[in-house]
This record gives C-alpha cells, sequence and structure tokens, in this order.
C-alpha cells in the first residue's frame, strides 16, 4: 500500500525531460494561457460565482494538478461541462455554497483516486460520451443568453432553456441588439484571426476588439467590473452545518463529472502526445488536490480541459512545466492587468463561450454515430437530450445503463446453442442421440432463451452437451444448466456432459449442475467416449424393448 501511495506523489522523474523541452513548455505556457484568460474569465461569470473565481481556479487548480497530476501535459481549470453542473448550483444554494461543494468534490475526487478507480471511465461507451458532450454544448450556448441581454447569471429558472427564454422575453431590444453585435464581432474574430496565422488567438483578439469598441462608443453593454489585483487570503469555506447535507449530492455530482472529464482529456492527450502514458490514478489524484487548493482560495471546481491541453500539446508543451506556465502567465494577469480586465463586456464573454459551444459539437462524430447502430444512436440521443432537459449526472447515468442492456443484448446473442452431427461412421440408433454445443458466454441475460431451444429437443433419448467452448458462466448460467438437466432427465432423457473447464467445475458442483446427472459416470472429458456411452444406452434400451 505505501508503495502504491508513493507510486501517486510528485517526483523529480515528472521532470526527466524539461531540460530538453523547457523552451518548448514556456512557449506552450505562454500560448495556452492566452487562450485560457477569455475562458476563465467567461466560465466563472456563466456559472454564477464571478470572473475573479474563473482566473483563480485556472491558476491555483492549474498549477497544483500539473504538479501532482497523472498527465505530463494535461491543462487544468474551469470548464465549461462544470459551468454547466454549478449554475442549477449556484441558482439553489447560493453562490457561498460553491467553495464548500468544491471542498467536499476535491475530497472525493481524491480518495477515489487513492482507491484506484481511475479506469472507471473506460466503461462509459462513447455514444454516451459524445451525447453528454452535445448535451454541455447546448447548455453552454444557451446559458450565454442571459449575459447577452444583460441578466446575471442567476436570476433566472436553474434550468438553461427555460433561462433563455425567460431573459429572451424580458430583453431590451437595444441591449439585446448590442450584445449580439458583441457577440458576432468575437465570433467572427475567433473564426477569421487563426487563418492570419495560426499562432493568432482569435478569443483574445474578439474581447480586445469588443472592448475597445465599447470604451469608444455610447454602449449600454455591462462589464465584468471591479477585480482584486491578487490572489485571496486562503481559508476555509464557510459551512452551515445545517445545510451540509443539501450539498452532498451537488458534490458528489460535481466529483462524478470532474474525474469524468479529467480523464477523457488526459486519454485524449496521450494520444496527441509523445510523453507517453498517463496515470489515471494518479490523475484523479492531481485534480482533486486540485480542487481542494481551488475551494481554499476561493474557486471553483476544477478539470481536465480538452481544448486547452490540445493547444498545449499542439504548441510544444511536453513536461509539466507548460501547464504551471499558463498558470504563472494568468497570475500575470490578476497583479498587473486588473484594471483592463474589468472593463471588459459580458457580451464579449459570451461571444467566446458560444463559439467554444459550437466548437464542441462535431458534425462528423454526430452523423457517424446516427449511422451506426440503432441502440447507439439512442443512446447518444437519450443522453443528449437529458442533460439538456434535467440533470447532467442523471442523462450519464441513464445513458450507461442504456449503453449497458443494449451490450447485454448484444453480449447474450452471441450466446448459442449448436445441434452437431456425430462424426465417424454412422450407427444404428444415432438418431436418438443429439450432441449440442454451447458457444459464447452463458449468464443471466442468455439464460432463459438457452433453456427454451434445448427443452424444445423432442425424439431423442440422449443428449450430450458439449462444454469445452464454453468461455464465461455466472450463477444464472450454471443454475439454468441444472434445470435443463433436471428437465431432460425427468422426460427420461438421459443427458451426458463433456469437456467442462477447469475454472468452471466449482461453479457447476456447488449450484447442483454435476449433481442433478443421473450417475457421476456422466461426465466425459472427451467427445469420442461420450459418444461411445450415448451408443451403448441406445443399444441397451432397443434391446429391453424387444424382450
Amino acid at each position: 500500500m505505501a508503495s502504491y501511495l508513493r507510486d501517486l506523489a510528485p517526483s523529480r522523474a515528472d521532470y526527466a525531460g524539461a531540460r530538453r523541452t523547457w523552451r518548448g513548455d514556456l512557449l506552450a505556457g505562454l500560448t495556452v494561457g492566452i487562450v485560457a484568460l477569455p475562458l476563465a474569465l467567461g466560465f466563472g461569470v456563466s456559472s454564477g460565482v464571478g470572473a475573479e473565481a474563473g482566473l483563480v481556479t485556472a491558476i491555483v487548480a492549474g498549477v497544483l494538478a500539473a504538479v501532482f497530476g497523472g498527465s505530463p501535459v494535461q491543462v487544468s481549470g474551469p470548464t465549461g461541462a462544470m459551468v454547466v453542473v454549478l449554475a442549477p448550483i449556484v441558482a439553489t444554494q447560493g453562490v457561498g455554497s460553491v467553495a464548500a461543494v468544491t471542498l467536499l468534490a476535491g475530497g472525493i475526487v481524491l480518495v477515489a483516486g487513492m482507491l484506484g478507480l481511475g479506469r472507471a471511465v473506460s466503461f462509459i461507451p462513447w455514444p454516451v460520451i459524445e451525447g453528454f458532450t452535445l448535451g454541455i454544448a447546448v447548455i453552454i450556448f444557451l446559458q450565454q443568453i442571459p449575459q447577452l441581454v444583460g441578466h446575471a447569471a442567476t436570476g433566472h429558472s436553474s434550468n438553461a432553456l427555460i433561462a433563455a427564454v425567460q431573459a429572451l422575453g424580458e430583453a431590451d431590444p437595444v441591449l439585446l441588439a448590442w450584445g449580439v453585435g458583441a457577440a458576432l464581432v468575437v465570433a467572427a474574430c475567433m473564426v477569421l484571426a487563426p487563418r492570419l496565422h495560426a499562432a493568432i488567438p482569435g478569443s483574445l483578439v474578439g474581447i480586445v476588439v469588443v472592448t475597445l469598441l465599447a470604451l469608444v462608443l455610447p454602449t449600454p453593454l455591462p462589464r465584468i467590473g471591479a477585480l482584486p489585483a491578487g490572489l485571496p487570503t486562503p481559508a476555509l469555506p464557510a459551512v452551515d452545518p445545517a445545510a451540509l447535507s443539501a450539498l452532498i449530492l451537488p458534490a458528489v455530482t460535481v466529483a462524478a463529472l470532474a474525474a469524468i472529464e479529467s480523464l477523457l482529456s488526459a486519454r485524449v492527450a496521450a494520444g496527441m502526445a509523445d510523453t507517453g502514458p498517463y496515470d489515471p490514478d494518479r490523475e484523479l489524484v492531481g485534480q482533486g488536490i486540485a480542487s481542494l487548493g481551488s475551494a481554499l482560495f476561493g474557486g471553483m471546481p476544477a478539470t481536465g480541459a480538452i481544448a486547452r491541453t490540445a493547444v498545449n500539446v499542439r504548441s510544444g508543451g511536453r513536461s509539466r512545466l507548460a501547464a504551471i506556465g499558463h498558470a504563472v502567465v494568468l497570475l500575470v494577469v490578476v497583479l498587473a492587468a486588473s484594471g483592463p480586465v474589468a472593463t471588459i463586456p459580458l457580451a464579449a464573454l459570451a461571444g467566446v463561450l458560444m463559439v467554444t459551444a459550437v466548437r464542441m459539437v462535431h458534425a462528423g462524430t454526430v452523423r457517424a454515430i446516427l449511422r451506426s447502430t440503432r441502440s447507439d444512436a439512442l443512446a447518444f440521443v437519450l443522453t443528449a437530450v437529458i442533460t439538456v432537459s434535467f440533470d447532467l449526472i442523471v442523462a450519464v447515468v441513464i445513458g450507461v445503463i442504456l449503453a449497458g442492456i443494449v451490450a447485454l443484448r448484444s453480449l447474450s446473442r452471441a450466446s448459442s446453442v449448436h445441434r452437431e452431427a456425430i462424426g465417424g461412421d454412422a450407427q444404428s440408433g444415432d438418431e436418438r442421440i443429439a450432441v449440442l454445443r454451447f458457444d459464447g458466454p452463458l449468464f443471466f441475460a442468455a439464460a432463459d432463451r438457452v433453456f427454451e431451444e434445448v427443452s424444445a429437443l423432442d425424439d431423442v433419448s440422449v443428449v450430450v452437451l458439449r462444454m469445452s467452448q464454453l468461455e464465461l458462466v455466472d450463477a444464472t448460467g450454471a443454475r439454468m444448466l441444472g434445470d435443463i438437466v433436471q428437465s431432460l432427465e425427468r422426460r427420461g432423457i438421459t443427458v451426458l456432459i463433456k469437456g467442462v473447464q477447469p475454472r468452471h467445475e466449482d461453479l457447476f458442483r456447488s449450484v447442483g449442475v454435476l449433481g442433478s446427472l443421473r450417475h457421476h459416470k456422466h461426465l466425459f472429458t472427451d467427445l469420442p467416449t461420450a459418444i461411445a456411452h450415448a451408443r451403448d444406452h441406445i443399444r441397451r434400451e432397443r434391446d429391453a424393448a424387444t424382450t
């Protein structure tokens, strides 16, 4: 246990290649920091906790996740998926609850990593993940509509769709026009600027352009407002013990989302970079510590950010120095440029997040899933609809359950029973012998169907059950085999079993399969001996009938 925990801790080996890659890491850190600035501000505002909390999270969690996490190129901070979960929490529990929820969620993720639960994300099917991503993108887009018309993020329903409709219904037409115009300018910059040069950060260019226009023109657009010129003093969140129970479920929801998104991002990063595999358990430990640190500074929960991580890898980041550098860039902004940042119109940040939401959805991926199996398409659509209409974690749970049901159905179809011909020279009475071969897994989802197929046999005196091809058996499947043996024996049909694999013997014996045989000698290791015994039985049966 001690050695396992040591493997989860940072070490000098984490920076073994930094001497060779540090120049590219620092350049990548600068690039990612510039890209992350508008996103951190926007996600903080959109979640309802404020731009300051978004910046604090990107800085504190960014450093801690880089140092303690399991991926050398992962960039962490506030993300759109977390905003989707936090906005309803802020609406129902208040802004003051966010730090407490962040602290609890960080502890849960940390413990999950220490318990070795990092590979659990592999159990979530691809269509569910993509449906979940589509739903998040729609919610992020809808959450920006109140910002365009000057409404507070927590001023309406906790449901993004309802809040967007309410905000549009109450909108001042003039303010709406200015807000839409600002968002369109930002979107145009994000699309066009990279075409001039790939290194130009379109989102930052768009925010600068809109901010300058807002300073020159008499616009009614609301601004971010004053920001502190430094990080807050760390302190434990004030939690009312009476209200703690109401925060447990939100904290579990946040923790589950943080774990899922961080591990997905780390997996994507491992496929993009040449830095080797990532450690999923250590990644959870790092993300848990990052959220704990963020909570102490008044921030929000952190996760691995796929888009920022991808920018890091493409910009040459190959060690943890890049993610640390991105946090330093943001810290410099807080210390030296909080005044200019305060003048940024909220509509400009809304434009950044709207474009980000659109870019989260890949048309080719959606088409591929919809053109695949009907069950995968259903899981994708259902997960997306539930995400938008109800709750993110509920959507993932239902999507996984649906995908699991579909997978079990497909697996059960792989379970089959085939009647084989008796090899060699045919003998009189062979038509009264049925040799049945079991293929694939034999488990609860296939038990009833297999029982019905075997029980339907008639005009036979001996059934030989070939078990050597049986891959997997659970207790239900073994019990069903016992029921088959008993059912056939009650009908006067002798059952012989051939080729029970050693790993199945204890299970067959404990549930009574072997005890259901008429005689202990009806268990065989090879097929020719079983066939010879069956033919002897047919001859004895025929001789008895003629005397």
